[in-house]
């Protein structure tokens, strides 16, 4: 076990190498917080951390292998003593309509976006309910919320986080572990670099267009992801953090307004709704 770390929480990011995961690793670092930092590429993770590195453990994981998140768990565990707050933030975002998907370019999005989430929860809670505490944050988006053209498969993940972390919460709390969904708009991260595109295209569904659309939004994002990381860091220190979080204007904008449409639809079919019992 690293002893010469005694101050600080212990947490656990996924998809630390870059964008999100990086920023919050840092800042944990530079507050005297240990941080088992995972990605595909642990090396890139020594390479881009300079300073604190006694209180960094960088572990090489693919999520989508549950016997690799096992392991790199019980790693984990031995090296800290504990865990303290975990983040599931790896993931990416495949654009293409549904008709130009594979079966393995939607699977794939999934076990990234949402099974490998799946992976460290089932991992880490046993760690959690003994020691009777812990903070699970999972990294939604407001594409949790609201379905985008060209993006179904990474739709499908992030609601799905929204109803994972919500029944999540209601299993964990009474082992004083807490659970918090975030959903981010648009920040000013390499995630946009990092979008895969359908490899077969069709020209009706214009993914071409939208292509280049994200390419050249890339790097003019309205959100900070300094301010992002720190809201991280002042959620994990709340008694009582939010189970909801929306972060970006543009984000609280679109889900209200998607609530309000639902609203007004569910009333529009209100009758048809109210007709269903027996007479």
């Amino acid at each position: 076990m690293n002893i010469t770390a005694k101050q600080g929480k212990v947490w656990l990011i996924t998809g630390a190498s870059k964008g999100m995961g990086l920023n919050l690793t840092k800042l944990l670092l530079s507050y005297g917080h240990r941080v088992v930092a995972t990605s595909r590429n642990a090396a890139s993770i020594e390479e881009e951390v300079t300073e604190a590195k006694e209180n960094l453990y960088a572990v090489a994981l693919d999520i989508t292998s549950d016997e690799e998140v096992r392991l790199a768990i019980d790693k984990a565990i031995a090296h800290f003593g504990q865990l303290d707050v975990v983040v599931n933030n790896a993931g990416y975002s495949l654009v293409g309509s549904m008709e130009e998907m594979t079966d393995a370019e939607f699977r794939s999005t999934l076990d990234v976006n949402l099974f490998g989430t799946v992976n460290i929860i089932r991992h880490v809670l046993p760690h959690l309910r003994q020691q009777g505490s812990g903070h699970i944050i999972n990294i939604s988006s407001n594409a949790g919320y609201i379905g985008f053209a060209n993006a179904s498969s990474y739709n499908a993940a992030k609601f799905a986080m929204i109803g994972l972390t919500e029944a999540l919460a209601q299993e964990v709390n009474r082992f004083g572990i807490k659970t918090t969904l975030v959903a981010p708009g648009q920040f000013r991260t390499d995630f946009m670099n990092s979008i895969q595109y359908v490899k077969h295209r069709i020209a009706a569904y214009g993914v071409d267009e939208a292509e280049k659309t994200w390419s050249a939004a890339s790097g003019t994002q309205p959100g900070d992801p300094d301010k992002l990381v720190s809201i991280l860091l002042k959620i994990s220190e709340m008694e009582e953090p939010p189970l909801h979080l929306l972060l970006g204007p543009d984000t609280y904008d679109l889900v209200l307004q998607k609530r309000k449409e639902e609203a007004a639809e569910f009333e529009q079919w209100r009758a048809l709704t109210l007709s269903t019992n027996f007479d």
